[in-house]
Formats: C-alpha cells, structure tokens, sequence
C-alpha cells in the first residue's frame, strides 16, 4: 500500500520586509540571510541552543562585512563606467556615497 503524506512547515513560507524611502541595509539582508542558512531550535538543549545563536551571530558578522565589501566594490563598477562615459560630474557624486 502507498502511503502519500505531506508535513507542512507551521514556520511561514513567506516572510515579506519593507522599509520606507530608503533601501535594506547590509545588516538586514545579512540578518535574512542568516535566518535561512542557521536555524535554532526552541527545544534545543540549552547548550546546543547557545553554541548555535553564537554561531548564527558569528556567521551574520561575516556575510554583513563581505555584503559591505561587494558594496564597495559594485560602487567602483559603477564609477568606472561613469567616468568612462565621460560623466566625471556623476562618477564623483557616486564615489562620494
């Protein structure tokens, strides 16, 4: 006999973030990030539980400063083109963000 079950998730399948006149920052996607790829049981074993929140915490710090290194990085894409078009003007403006 063929058993068909399906275990449906009580975590929300969506999780939607907005912010007001302004983008996310590097900390808030890498805490978005983070949720993803470390997870923390509730009913952890304390121990277990604090080692996996200091790890999560760890892992955020790490994907936060290399988020904030693509930035930068993007920005001298970014300011390379502009110059290279000719918009000296626009390239200062945008290095200076």
């Amino acid at each position: 006999m063929f058993d068909a079950r399906v275990d449906i998730s009580e975590a929300p399948i969506v999780n939607v973030i907005t912010t007001e006149n302004r983008g996310q920052t590097p900390e808030e996607v890498a805490a978005r990030c983070v949720e993803r790829i470390v997870q923390v049981s509730e009913t952890a074993h304390p121990v277990l539980r604090d080692q996996a929140i200091a790890y999560r915490d760890a892992v955020q710090q790490v994907v936060t400063f290399y988020m904030k290194e693509a930035i930068k990085s993007d920005r001298t894409t970014v300011y390379n083109a502009i110059k290279d078009a000719g918009q000296l003007s626009l390239a200062e403006a945008i290095r200076r963000l």
